[in-house]
C-alpha cells in the first residue's frame, strides 16, 4: 500500500523490508567504500569516513531508490510505463532502471536543470526514456508530472516520498553498519525531500540506537528545518535553487513524521559554504562532488567541539556537477569567506582618478577583479561597478575607510539582494 495507513500509524521502514531491497537492488548498485579522510580526520581531530555513493554507476544514491521501487511493480505496470519528476540525480536514477528493466519511462526535469544532468539522465535512459523540461523548479515539474501519470495511467515513481524509494535508500545504512569496524557516533546526511534521511535514520535507530543523526539542508532551501520547527509540513513559497539535489519547497510526508521523531539535530548550511567544501574537496582530494553532495561535509564545522575524537560518517550523495558552474561556484566561495565586494565606485570626472584610487585606496593585496564604468560628460562624478578580491577579510574595513577618506565611496552591493543578482 503506497499511502499513509488509513488507520493513522505512520509508516516506518521495516528492517526485513530494507533487506529485501538489498537483494533486489544488488544486480544494479555497486557496494560503495566507507572512505576514511586523511582531511577531514586532521582538520577536526575526529575519525571522519565518507560514504561515497558518488561513484554509483549514475553518479548518486538515487538509483536505489529508483531501482527499488520500478523493480517491484507488477509486469502490467511497467508494461504501461513509468514517469517522474526530478531535478537530476533521481531522473538518472530512473533512467537507469527504466534501460534495464526495459520499461517505458516519462522524466520531467525542471528548465532550470544543469544540462549535464539533462544529458546523462538521455544517456542512461536511451530508447526507453523520454525527457520532458518544465517549469523552473522541481515542484513545478512535479505538478505537471502527476497531470501526466493521470492522463496517460502511467505509475509515478516519486523520487522521496514513497515507501520502497525510501527502502531503497535505507539500504546506505546496512553498507555502512556492516562496513564500519567501530561503533559510529554521528552520521551527518544531506536532505532535499528526505527520502534518504527517512530510511537511513530509521535503520540506524534500530540497528544503533546511539549513532546521533544530523540532517543538512542548503540554507536557502530549508524545507525540513521549516516543517520541524513549525510542527507541520510547510511549502515554502520560493527557494534559492542553487543546490539542485536539495531544492524543494515542501517535504515528503512519510518523511517529515520519520524524520521529526528520529533526527537528533537539523541543520541549514549557506551556499556559499557549501561551495568552498566543493573546492576543498577537490583540490585537496581530488574529489568532484555536486551542491548536494557537499552539504554532510559542510556541516562538520558547525560541530567542532562535539565530534571531536567521535567516529564520523558523511554521505557523499553525488557528483552530478556541470563543469560551467565552476566560475559561479567560486564567486560563492569567495563572497562566503569574505574575499570578494562589490562596491559602487564613485569616480570623479578628471584624468588620473583611477590612478588615484589605485594608489590611495586599493591595497597591495587587494585585486580588482570587476570594474564596469561608462563616462558621463558634464557631470562631476561618474559611477563605477567594481569587485575587489582581498587576500584577508580584515582588509575590508581598512579598504572601506580608505574609500571614504578619499571621497571615492558610493554604495556597498554585497548586501542588496536586488541588486547583486545583476553580478553574481
Amino acid at each position: 500500500m503506497d499511502t499513509l495507513l488509513a488507520d493513522k500509524k505512520i509508516y516506518k521502514p521495516q528492517l526485513k523490508a530494507v533487506k529485501e531491497a538489498v537483494e533486489r537492488i544488488s544486480k544494479v548498485v555497486v557496494k560503495t567504500p566507507l572512505m576514511s579522510s586523511f582531511t577531514y580526520s586532521n582538520k577536526f581531530s575526529a575519525n571522519v569516513m565518507l560514504k561515497r555513493e558518488d561513484l554509483q554507476q549514475v553518479r548518486s544514491y538515487k538509483i536505489r531508490g529508483a531501482y527499488n521501487k520500478i523493480s517491484s511493480l507488477p509486469k502490467e505496470q511497467l508494461d504501461k510505463g513509468v514517469i517522474c519528476a526530478s531535478a537530476g540525480n533521481h531522473a538518472q536514477g530512473v533512467a537507469f532502471a527504466c534501460n534495464k528493466l526495459r520499461a517505458k519511462g516519462v522524466i520531467y526535469m525542471p528548465i532550470t536543470t544543469p544540462k549535464q544532468k539533462v544529458d546523462q539522465t538521455k544517456m542512461f535512459g536511451g530508447e526507453w526514456v523520454e525527457v520532458v523540461l518544465k517549469g523552473d523548479t522541481f515542484d513545478d515539474s512535479f505538478k505537471s508530472s502527476m497531470k501526466h501519470a493521470e492522463k496517460f495511467g502511467l505509475v509515478f515513481i516519486h523520487p522521496f516520498d514513497d515507501e520502497k524509494v525510501i527502502e531503497g535508500q535505507a539500504t546506505i545504512a546496512l553498507e555502512i553498519l556492516e562496513q564500519a569496524s567501530e561503533p559510529i557516533d554521528y552520521v551527518f546526511a544531506p536532505l532535499g525531500g528526505g527520502g534518504l534521511l527517512a530510511g537511513l535514520s530509521s535503520m540506524f535507530k534500530e540497528i544503533s540506537p546511539n549513532t546521533k543523526i544530523i540532517g543538512v539542508e542548503p540554507e536557502g532551501a530549508a524545507s525540513m528545518s521549516t516543517s520541524l520547527r513549525e510542527g507541520k509540513l510547510v511549502e515554502l513559497k520560493s527557494i534559492e535553487r542553487f543546490v539542485d539535489g536539495a531544492a524543494v519547497q515542501k517535504v515528503g510526508s512519510r518523511n517529515f513524521e520519520i524524520c521529526k521523531e528520529n533526527l537528533d539535530k537539523m541543520i541549514t548550511v549557506p551556499e556559499g559554504k557549501i561551495c568552498q567544501t566543493i573546492l576543498d574537496l577537490y583540490n585537496q582530494d581530488a574529489i568532484v562532488v555536486e551542491p548536494a553532495g557537499a552539504m554532510a561535509i559542510s556541516a562538520l564545522d558547525f560541530f567542532t567541539e562535539e565530534i571531536k575524537g567521535k567516529n564520523v560518517v558523511c554521505i557523499v550523495s553525488g557528483s552530478n556537477n556541470d563543469i560551467t558552474r565552476t566560475a559561479e561556484i567560486k564567486e560563492r566561495a569567495l563572497l562566503y569567506a569574505g574575499l570578494k565586494h562589490y562596491f559602487v565606485i564613485s569616480f570623479p570626472q578628471r584624468a588620473g582618478a583611477l590612478k588615484d584610487f589605485l594608489e590611495k585606496v586599493l591595497g597591495p593585496k587587494d585585486d580588482i577583479t570587476h570594474f564596469e564604468y561608462s563616462k558621463k560628460h558634464h557631470r562631476e562624478n561618474a559611477p563605477a561597478v567594481v569587485g575587489i578580491e582581498l587576500n584577508d577579510p580584515s582588509d575590508f574595513e581598512p579598504l572601506v575607510a580608505r574609500m571614504k577618506a578619499n571621497n571615492f565611496y558610493g554604495e556597498y552591493l554585497n548586501d542588496k539582494p536586488n541588486l547583486f543578482q545583476y553580478l553574481v
